[in-house]
């Protein structure tokens, strides 16, 4: 079970964050283009960082916490995850916050 914290708290973010995309109408999942476009930057930067860092032994995954599936250069594929799941849970939120402001101001 330890196996699989980490996937389960990744699943756990998107449960609750993706009823905001269709309760509140933020269109983040509807519009992937520019989900991508706004995705690719850091995830590029760090992936880049992670690679480096695991590495040159500033930190490494736990055989423990992770599936075992690993990507070439050693990252754990849960890290992978991380860095497209996290992001978008955060324009999730943050889009919800624009909206519910931006609704509010209205009246």
């Amino acid at each position: 079970m330890d196996r699989l914290q980490y996937l389960f708290l990744l699943g756990a973010c998107v449960l609750i964050t993706l009823p905001l995309e269709f309760y509140f109408g933020v269109r983040v999942w509807r519009r992937p283009r520019r989900l991508f476009l706004s995705l690719l930057p850091a995830f590029a930067l760090f992936v880049v960082w992670d690679l480096w860092a695991s590495n040159t032994g500033t930190w490494s995954f736990s055989p423990r916490f992770t599936v075992g599936i690993t990507l070439p250069g050693g990252m754990a594929i849960e890290e992978l995850f991380f860095f497209t799941i996290i992001p978008v849970c955060g324009l999730l939120t943050l889009e919800t916050v624009r909206s519910i402001l931006q609704r509010r101001n209205r009246r």
